[in-house]
């Protein structure tokens, strides 16, 4: 079988076309990600979907849908996360992606979309030595919070502390370097939101720890290109340190300047600031020295429940 898993987050929309072997790993055919940037809106009061969002949504949806098809998939989902679940106009969303490819989109809660994560990340073969271990994935409109032991996931929580919603609440202006104040209001509310959320941090001494989502994945290109190697090359290890480091050449630049940057996509370029201060302040909250990057998140877990 072979099964393309559309992904639908705040910032950027993923393709995955994998293929099962017949020893049962999962295998990537082929994946794309494209900047739509629906999620504007997430810091109001009552988020709310744009009509350019919405266009831009389902414009890529349907370019990744024909992709699929190309790929010749046998099954096509398409799934949304936090800036559709979230919006009071989620469901126009869901309708004009029906209307315009004929597909429905499952719009997944905060705990699918958990556990969805966790059941991607165990189809990673780097992550086969760990067996008890916590998992944070940033992303856009949230953050989730795993808790593994001896493989399974033992605790899982969907937190409001994605980056374009950060941003949007806290940073007085994404085009400027971040400043001082609002760093501190970032990291401040994200300790604040962890300590209330009941999810147990410092990490357990002996627990992995591993990081998804677009930031780490980010701040591993931006390595990766200063040192003249593919992704796929680079240490998937990244340090807090390193977080810090990021932040201190990012944080002080305009917009302009930071989407100049090799390995940072220009689209992300406005929230990325922000999304390292809440990595940081995760890290220093849950004692964390370093995070185990992996690329199988939420589109492996889906792939993987497709293909049971």
């Amino acid at each position: 079988m072979r099964a393309a898993v559309i992904d639908v987050g705040s910032n950027s929309i993923k393709l995955l076309v994998a293929d099962r072997r017949p020893d049962g790993l999962l295998v990537e055919t082929a994946s794309r990600t494209l900047e739509a940037r629906i999620g504007t809106g997430l810091g109001a009061e009552k988020p709310r979907l744009s009509e350019e969002g919405i266009a831009r949504g389902v414009a890529a949806v349907g370019n990744l849908v024909a992709e699929a098809k190309g790929h010749k998939a046998d099954t096509v989902v398409v799934v949304a996360t936090s800036a559709v679940r979230d919006a009071s106009n989620g469901e126009e969303f869901r309708d004009r992606v029906r209307a315009s490819t004929g597909l429905e989109v499952r719009i997944l809660t905060g705990s699918e979309e958990a556990d969805l994560i966790g059941r991607g990340l165990t189809t990673d073969p780097a992550l086969g030595g760990l067996r008890n271990f916590d998992v944070f994935d940033l992303g856009g409109g949230s953050l989730e919070c795993l808790s593994f032991v001896d493989r399974r996931v033992e605790r899982a929580i969907s937190l409001q502390l994605g980056c374009v919603r950060l941003t949007e609440k806290f940073v007085s202006s994404a085009s400027s370097p971040l400043s001082e104040a609002d760093s501190r209001h970032v990291g401040a509310h994200v300790k604040a939101v962890l300590s209330k959320s009941g999810f147990r941090l410092p990490v357990a001494p002996g627990y992995g720890v591993v990081g998804t989502g677009g930031t780490l994945t980010t701040v591993r290109a931006i390595i990766a290109a200063g040192k003249g190697v593919t992704l796929d090359k680079s240490d998937p290890t990244i340090r807090t340190s390193t977080l810090g480091e990021v932040l201190a050449w990012v944080g002080p630049l305009n917009l302009a300047a930071r989407r100049e940057i090799p390995g940072l996509p220009p689209g992300r370029a406005d929230v990325f600031p922000a999304a390292l201060v809440t990595l940081l302040a995760l890290a220093e909250l849950g004692g964390i020295e370093a995070f185990r990057h992996s690329l199988r998140n939420l589109r492996w877990g889906v792939a993987a429940q497709l293909m049971a």
